[in-house]
């Protein structure tokens, strides 16, 4: 089985577990505030799961339009809405201004592409360096975001973590998806429904600066929400 096969089992089967256990996300939020005390090993991208764009954003987790279209008929079965038509677009514009009212002046960058939305989180705002634990001073931001996700339900939403290039693959990895897993937990923990979100660490394999400079590596380092419409 190749490694793309892999991922896509892996998350189909996470979405389906979800979905069977009510999207309940279950106690309280916890966060690890040290990386490396996860026992889990986090499994090397495989080619071609990310799609880089101008904002570096990911272009479908499972990796192909077949996958995303079974997670789509997946979230519509547990009784998530979709969208046809010219819905999409409306729906879509709608949900932006929304974001964009409610992450003005928090350092969340909002970008639309296609009927797409990403949301970029820079890492100084989110993370102190090298950690994976959400800085309490930015709750209120992913509180606003996490408001408008629940508001406008009718999407898929994909969590990716991006590191610089200093380090080796394996911690930039581990650190990028416990980030982006970080990122998940708050929102689910704020509502959000778990069978909504995929995350994926894509560590330093999707620059959008220049990692040879502080500057580029500090936009390197980041946490992107990709929000997707569920087509019918």
């Amino acid at each position: 089985m190749t490694t793309r096969n892999v991922i896509r089992n892996i998350s189909i089967g996470l979405v389906a577990a979800a979905i069977l256990s009510g999207c309940a996300t279950g106690g309280s939020y916890v966060q690890q505030d040290q990386y490396g005390n996860t026992p889990q090993q986090q499994n090397k991208t495989g080619k071609g799961a990310l799609i880089g764009t101008a904002i570096g954003v990911a272009a479908g987790l499972l990796s192909g339009g077949d996958a995303t279209e079974r997670r789509q008929r997946a979230m519509v079965g547990a009784g998530i809405g979709a969208l046809g038509g010219a819905a999409v677009g409306n729906y879509q514009d709608r949900q932006e201004r929304a974001l964009r009212e409610r992450t003005a002046n928090t350092g969340i960058d909002v970008q639309r592409d296609g009927d797409n939305i990403t949301l970029n989180l820079p890492d100084g705002i989110t993370f102190d360096f090298n950690k994976t634990t959400l800085k309490p001073q930015f709750y209120s931001a992913l509180n606003g975001v996490a408001s408008t996700l629940n508001e406008y339900n009718q999407t898929m939403i994909e969590v990716v973590g991006h590191t610089d290039s200093i380090g080796t693959d394996a911690v930039n990895n581990r650190i990028s998806k416990e980030r982006a897993d970080a990122v998940a937990a708050y929102l689910a923990a704020q509502g959000v429904q778990r069978a909504r979100i995929e995350t994926l660490g894509a560590g330093k394999s999707y620059p959008i600066a220049d990692n040879s400079t502080d500057a580029g590596r500090a936009q390197n380092r980041r946490v992107e929400i990709r929000v997707i419409p569920l087509r019918s």
